[in-house]
């Protein structure tokens, strides 16, 4: 067992400290970091300058704006992660916008800190990646022999879905929103999430970026079935902001309006978290792309069908 003391500004790196059982060796987390329930009381080192509760559109707004003056969306407090003397400090750099980033973490490194901790950078674009960082988490923090349960556990659960779906030739076709203002397609692992889960992810690629979509854009594609998984949005939350895509012209148009399939998802907790948990979003999945198949008992937690 690791003695190191570590700080993760990440909430699925947190998620992986707590799966890898270090959770006594946290001591710091982000401002984002909520699950598991019994790290919420730790020191928040990180705030973010774009209020949350604020508007799709004015979120967008903020972030570019930071990001065109190169200047980060999050703060790090300095003062208390110098004072909380970690031994490791997980990050990312796969998105400035998504947590605080690699460079930000370097930066109050040298200017801030006066022992050398170690940076453990996460970047992942597809589920294989996301594997790898488990790996490489488990490796640096000395539990490796933890770190390949926890995967194969995952993959496990990944096997048995793809095993069940095996013979299945319909593969519905699928549209994932990351962001409702403006629209925004998930990319990265979400498509092929989508594939493991049996249906036909549209308009984006494996392992590319998110992208900005026009709406026209959806409605020439037509998708079969649309979930709603906004990043760092509850399902409360996303509701909230259905009115945007229901004034929309065309909207009442699409198949998958016309046939009931319209899905809102806990972006938040699932999906965009690269961590343990992406393999719950793919049962997720499952049980809204293929409900008479999977029962996982997400329905009501995880994600909700909307009815206008």
């Amino acid at each position: 067992m690791t003695d190191k003391k570590i700080i993760s500004l990440l909430p699925s790196a947190t998620e992986i400290v707590c799966a890898l059982g270090l959770t006594e060796n946290l001591v710091g987390i982000s401002h984002e970091c909520d699950y598991p329930e019994n790290i919420k009381e730790l020191p928040v080192c990180s705030l973010s300058k774009v209020h949350s509760s604020t508007p799709s559109g004015e979120i967008d707004k903020k972030v570019k704006q930071l990001l065109s003056q190169a200047l980060s969306i999050y703060d790090l407090d300095t003062k208390l992660i110098s004072g909380l003397n970690p031994d490791v400090i997980i990050t990312q750099t796969q998105c400035d916008v998504c947590a605080v980033s690699f460079t930000d973490v370097e930066r109050a490194l040298s200017m801030f800190l006066d022992k050398n901790a170690e940076v453990i950078s996460l970047e992942s674009s597809s589920l294989k990646d996301i594997l790898i960082g488990i790996r490489q988490v488990a490796a640096k923090l000395e539990v490796a022999d933890r770190g390949e349960i926890l995967i194969e556990n995952l993959e496990e659960r990944v096997n048995i879905i793809k095993h069940k779906l095996k013979f299945f030739d319909t593969k519905p076709s699928v549209a994932c929103i990351e962001w409702m203002d403006p629209l925004m397609i998930a990319g990265n692992w979400i498509p092929e999430l989508v594939d493991i889960a049996g249906g036909n992810s549209i308009l984006t690629q494996n392992n590319e970026h998110s992208i900005f979509i026009e709406f026209e854009k959806i409605c020439i594609a037509n998708p079969e079935i649309i979930i709603l998984m906004p990043c760092g949005f509850s399902i409360e939350r996303t509701l909230k902001e259905m009115q945007l895509l229901l004034q929309l012209s065309g909207w009442s148009q699409l198949s998958a309006v016309k046939n009931n399939k319209i899905f809102i998802a806990d972006g938040n907790q699932y999906f965009n978290r690269p961590g343990p948990r992406i393999v719950d979003s793919i049962e997720i999945l499952s049980e809204i792309i293929h409900p008479k198949q999977f029962k996982f008992g997400y329905e009501g937690s995880g994600w909700i069908q909307f009815n206008i």
